[in-house]
């Protein structure tokens, strides 16, 4: 576009002015941390389906996380497809920046690992007081314990529906995963955090047969 801008991938960013820019094309990169959601809610809710518009390169560490749980994957150009199994494994994951594991998915898999068979191990390394999720959860029956920067959580076979609330946008996404492995009626408050990160996410997962009410 013209701009004159030096640094990128030091510490410092230095931008010079200038009178104009020009128009280009630019095509926006597929949101990861919502394709490794939907992975996750795929995986957690013992499923297969093919996912469109992906790029794996940045997601990565996920699918290898996922792999390791037991989950079978394909990848093909820009789609891919996941094949859950039973029950998944317990994994160890420990949060890093690009191109590690990001913190962005940290509840989404703590969710997702509440059923495993096993116990799991969850470290984060980026961000503090990042679980306050696991209260709700552990209202919905998961066993997860917070011990500084770690989660331990001990699998079990079977959530149960309750009224929980999102206290942040990713913890929401990873009530709404809880919610539909859970037995029974699951309400969610505080919602809009969820919408911020997740467009059309009733009708995505209604697609998926899921039952599922915005109120």
């Amino acid at each position: 576009m013209g701009a004159k801008i030096t640094g990128a991938g030091t510490d410092e960013i230095q931008i010079e002015g200038v009178k104009k820019l020009k128009d280009v094309s630019y095509n926006i990169m597929p949101d990861r941390i919502e394709a490794g959601t939907y992975l996750c809610l795929i995986a957690a809710t013992k499923g297969t389906a093919i996912l469109e518009n992906i790029n794996s390169a940045h997601i990565t560490p996920i699918i290898n996380k996922l792999e390791e749980a037991d989950c079978k994957i394909n990848i093909d150009k820009n789609k891919i497809k996941i094949i859950a199994p039973k029950r998944l494994k317990a994994l160890d994951v420990k949060t890093m920046p690009y191109p590690g594991f990001p913190t962005d998915m940290q509840s989404v898999v703590a969710s997702m690992l509440t059923t495993a068979k096993g116990t799991s191990i969850i470290v984060e390394n980026i961000f503090e007081n990042r679980y306050k999720y696991t209260q709700e959860l552990n209202k919905m029956g998961a066993k997860i314990t917070v011990e500084g920067k770690s989660a331990i959580i001990r699998g079990t076979r079977r959530l149960y529906g309750a009224n929980v609330k999102a206290t942040d946008l990713r913890g929401g996404a990873a009530l709404v995963l809880a919610g539909l492995v859970a037995k029974g009626v699951t309400k969610i408050d505080n919602i809009d955090y969820i919408l911020r990160g997740y467009e059309n996410l009733d009708d995505k997962l209604v697609k998926l047969g899921a039952k599922i009410e915005m109120l």
